[in-house]
């Protein structure tokens, strides 16, 4: 629902929980199944009102730095990531919650640099979305068109990333099985989520991307893992 109504978000939510279920490494290939073919009708429109100008950069640094977060990911401790990941995306909404803007011009280094870090945090846990997110959202642009570009932009990552992940031998079975057998509940949420959309207003669609930030930066903490850990037991 998340992803559907905002345009981000399952990486935030999902690659969290499963890091602590499972693994980081389990994780990022478990976002990167369960997302990538049921995003395909629902992306398409917004090639249309998507700013390219600003996506093709972010992504071409998104592309170019994820295998340096993959390399951080497998020779990392994973407790300390998540912690660091946590206190970056904390950041990022705090930025935003002040009501801070960026009113200067929006150059192809800029675009390129934020998602070279947008890049970097995909790697080590499928979490392109902070800088990207203080990126657009400290601008001017409608929701319609913010959307756009996170749908967009993270359409694209989703095919730089079966690359990559490819390339560094991380699609295993396992993970591959419990993604795939979640994703058709997850095309079902997708849809209600895009017809949400419809109902917000400016002002509801930048407080529900406020607090999907907020719930990431939580569920990344490691404080939550006897919880998980309690779960997968029970659930086993």
């Amino acid at each position: 629902m998340a992803r559907g109504m905002s345009g981000f978000g399952t990486g935030m939510i999902v690659a969290p929980a499963a890091a602590a279920l499972y693994s980081p490494r389990w994780a990022i290939v478990i976002l990167v199944v369960i997302d990538l073919l049921p995003m395909i009708p629902l992306t398409i429109p917004a090639f249309r009102i998507a700013k390219w100008r600003e996506v093709l950069p972010i992504f071409a640094g998104l592309f170019l730095c994820f295998p340096v977060g993959l390399y951080i990911l497998r020779n990392s401790d994973p407790v300390l990531l998540r912690w660091a990941i946590s206190a970056v995306i904390l950041a990022c909404v705090i930025m935003l919650w002040s009501g801070w803007r960026y009113r200067g011009r929006r150059t192809n280094p800029l675009s390129l640099a934020t998602g070279g870090i947008a890049g970097v945090l995909s790697g080590i846990a499928a979490l392109p979305g902070p800088p990207v997110l203080v990126y657009w959202l400290a601008s001017d642009y409608a929701a319609a068109i913010i959307r756009a570009n996170l749908l967009v932009l993270f359409f694209l990552a989703e095919f730089a990333s079966v690359g990559n992940l490819a390339l560094a031998g991380m699609f295993e079975r396992e993970p591959v099985v419990v993604a795939l057998a979640a994703t058709p509940v997850y095309f079902v949420a997708l849809l209600v989520g895009w017809r949400l959309f419809g109902l917000a207003t400016e002002r509801t669609y930048r407080l529900v991307t406020y607090w999907l930030i907020v719930l990431a930066a939580a569920l990344a903490l490691p404080l939550w893992d006897s919880a998980f850990e309690a779960l997968t037991q029970l659930l086993s």
